[in-house]
């Protein structure tokens, strides 16, 4: 929501620059940016915005006014408000569970208390709802960064900003597309700045399509693309628990930024890149969403069995769970000796993969039996020896403890300020033989680097004191 009342007892709520402010006879929209003569439509009225300060702009409904508001710029549609009924999310309430959080992950994640500013202050950008959703994500992600604070609403703000983009290659703003033109970081406004400037963003749904205006998570996108209704069962379908489509989105966005790069060092011209995690989702699994359309194949769920050959399935050892794989009909063979099974190999029900995935129940079940006379380690080894794709079901303490994964640097135990023990982070994971990646710093604590990022911008010590006291960073 663009708009929403966080506190149950009245109060303002500034969410990316607009407020929305419940009083006792009225209820207030704010506005801070730069616009146009705007006009606000909701219940059936509109008004004027009346100038309240620098790019600060004030409408006053009935307090009985609820549902959406449109802020209209020269009478089209620039945001879309929605008006909530009662409070969705208390402020105490989200400052408890980031300290809990935080307390949880063995330390401090933020760099002190303080810094949990209420949403009526002057930091509209660090609002604890995000930082909950963010703090792991950007503490694995924002090693190879500098992170500064700064309010981008406040005329301050922007002028740091603007210094900022004037200074960068690219921008990555992770806001919807009418905020990112309300704060002035849409691409033509940062072309003002800086000409060749790229701008990278991520979008829940996509432009150009009726839900192009919602609010979405990984979930949402993993539901829409076909993928979770082809796990589980019918009756139960199940969610991947690793963020798969988050991650993808976010590899992709960093592939298309340095396309961008590239077709800037020819053109010399910036672009917009924009992801979406619900294009990210349907590119994963498009072949699905093929085979679909091509021969309505209309296939349902079977939990962990695969259905384009077998076996390929999750099998219960003695001690533990393993997963095991033949594709192919040689490896088919191998695993049919393995099983003493050959008459299979002249079974027309097992003639090539297709035939096997159709009957791949028949052969999950003698499989199970196999596995189930063995330890894991029993297991895995035969089959290593008969040359199937094999590998032992881990929790993560045993993924955080296994010998090729230590061995091979696949984690990497890494020290981080007010945590009691190194941080197993995984490195980058594409190996590059001349030029590999590296940890050059820890990810940063919220705005550990804005006094440093200042200097550079040509603030002297005053300024940034004085910044700091009027919340502007």
């Amino acid at each position: 929501m663009l708009a929403t009342l966080l506190r149950p007892d009245g109060g303002s709520a500034r969410v990316f620059g607009h407020d929305v402010v419940r009083e006792p006879d009225a209820v207030r929209v704010l506005l801070e940016g730069s616009f146009e003569r705007p006009r606000l439509r909701a219940g059936g009225l509109e008004q004027s915005f009346a100038p309240v300060g620098p790019l600060r702009y004030e409408a006053r409904l009935p307090r009985e006014t609820v549902g959406q508001a449109v802020v209209l710029e020269n009478e089209q549609p620039r945001l879309r408000l929605q008006l909530p009924t009662q409070p969705e999310w208390r402020l105490e309430d989200g400052r408890e569970n980031l300290r809990r959080f935080s307390e949880a992950s063995g330390g401090r994640l933020l760099r002190d208390a303080s810094e949990l500013r209420s949403l009526e202050g002057r930091k509209p950008f660090n609002l604890q709802l995000l930082l909950i959703a963010l703090a792991m994500a950007l503490f694995l992600l924002e090693r190879y960064l500098e992170q500064g604070d700064v309010d981008p609403a406040s005329a301050e703000g922007r002028e740091i900003v603007r210094k900022l983009v004037a200074t960068a290659d690219v921008v990555v703003a992770n806001l919807p597309p009418d905020v990112l033109r309300s704060l002035s970081l849409d691409l033509e406004s940062l072309r003002q700045v800086k000409p060749d400037i790229i701008l990278t963003t991520v979008t829940a749904f996509g432009a150009g399509g009726p839900w192009s205006h919602r609010h979405g998570f990984d979930g949402v996108a993993q539901l829409m693309c076909g993928s979770t209704y082809m796990t589980g069962t019918p009756e139960q379908p199940i969610r991947a628990a690793v963020a798969w489509v988050d991650c993808g989105t976010a590899s992709l966005a960093a592939l298309g930024t340095l396309a961008a790069l590239m077709a800037r060092q020819k053109s010399g011209r910036g672009q917009k890149v924009e992801g979406a995690l619900l294009r990210t989702a349907l590119a994963f699994n498009n072949p699905a969403l093929v085979e679909q359309q091509i021969i309505q194949v209309n296939r349902v769920a079977t939990m962990n069995r695969g259905q384009t050959s077998a076996p390929s399935d999750l099998f219960r050892t003695k001690d533990g769970w393993l997963i095991a794989y033949a594709i192919g009909n040689p490896m088919f063979a191998r695993w049919a000796r393995l099983m003493g099974d050959e008459h299979w190999l002249a079974d027309p029900r097992f003639k090539d993969d297709e035939a096997r995935g159709d009957n791949g129940e028949i052969i999950s079940k003698r499989m199970a039996e196999w596995c189930a006379e063995r330890t894991t380690a029993e297991a895995l080894g035969a089959l290593e020896a008969a040359k199937i794709p094999a590998g032992p079901l881990y929790s993560p303490q045993e993924a955080l403890e296994d010998t090729h994964i230590r061995a091979a640097g696949l984690l990497q135990d890494t020290d981080y300020p007010g945590l009691p023990r190194p941080v197993p982070l995984a490195p980058t994971p594409v190996d590059l033989s001349e030029t590999p990646g590296r940890f050059r710093r820890h990810a940063p604590t919220l705005g550990e680097h804005t006094e440093e990022i200042l200097v550079e911008l040509g603030y002297s010590a005053e300024a940034i004191a004085s910044l700091r006291t009027r919340g502007v960073v």
